[in-house]
């Protein structure tokens, strides 16, 4: 599933609109709406976004045969 999808379903659960979140992370919401028709976000990105909408971003390298996080 893309990030930017990710974001949307937390947005939705939190009762937050775009222009909500981007006020928090401090971009304009063109900017935001943007990044998320692109789904291009960088890890520091996320991790921001995870902490304005009351979130853990986690991110993690799983090997496919065993299942191992990296």
């Amino acid at each position: 599933m893309p990030m930017s999808e990710r974001i949307r379903i937390v947005l939705i659960k939190r009762k937050m609109t775009v222009t909500a979140l981007a006020e928090h992370i401090g971009i304009s919401p063109q900017n935001l709406t943007n990044k998320l028709k692109r789904d291009n976000f960088t890890e520091g990105e996320l991790r921001e976004i995870a902490a304005a909408m009351d979130c853990t971003f986690e991110a993690a390298f799983a090997l496919n045969d065993t299942g191992e996080k990296v």
